[in-house]
């Protein structure tokens, strides 16, 4: 089974979810945050990068999906989201991982069936078809939510032998 990591970049907290699935059966494996601390946003950055590397390291997947950067009504929050997810991409690929990315649509098409679905909607089916228990904030439900999107859309493309 391909161990999958997602990742929902933001400047402040990053949330990530590693799950193994084959697409029809998926085990969290470990999830949580990056709590970036400081004011100096290079050393967010370099925050970011540096627990996403820890992550991989730990936890060894196969395939890493990141959340594209949606286009919000503030440029200058899309520009941090658009750095922290540079700096999430780079700990992947740094370590020669493909990358795979998923618009906010798009995930919650894939799980929820509506890609107008509210964040809370994406947790609770997270929650469903992961049998998860507990607490859990929507930065890491939308990490394991971008995992399981992509090992849904994987599947499928395995399936009909088209490519990812």
């Amino acid at each position: 089974m391909p161990r999958i990591l997602g990742i929902d970049p933001g400047s402040r907290i990053t949330g990530y979810g590693v799950i193994d699935s084959d697409g029809r059966r998926s085990r969290r494996c470990s999830s949580g945050c990056i709590r970036t601390t400081g004011d100096d946003f290079n050393d967010r950055l370099g925050q970011i990068f540096a627990g996403i590397l820890a992550v991989i390291e730990a936890e060894r997947p196969d395939q890493v999906a990141v959340e594209q950067v949606f286009v919000a009504k503030n440029a200058a929050s899309a520009l941090k989201l658009g750095h922290a997810r540079g700096a999430a991409i780079t700990a992947a690929v740094s370590l020669s991982l493909p990358v795979f990315e998923y618009s906010p649509r798009e995930v919650k098409q894939a799980l929820v069936g509506s890609g107008a679905a509210e964040k809370e909607q994406v947790q609770h089916m997270v929650r469903l078809i992961l049998s998860l228990q507990g607490r859990m904030g929507l930065d890491e439900s939308d990490a394991l939510g971008i995992a399981l999107c992509h090992a849904h859309s994987h599947a499928t493309l395995s399936r009909t032998g088209a490519r990812a």
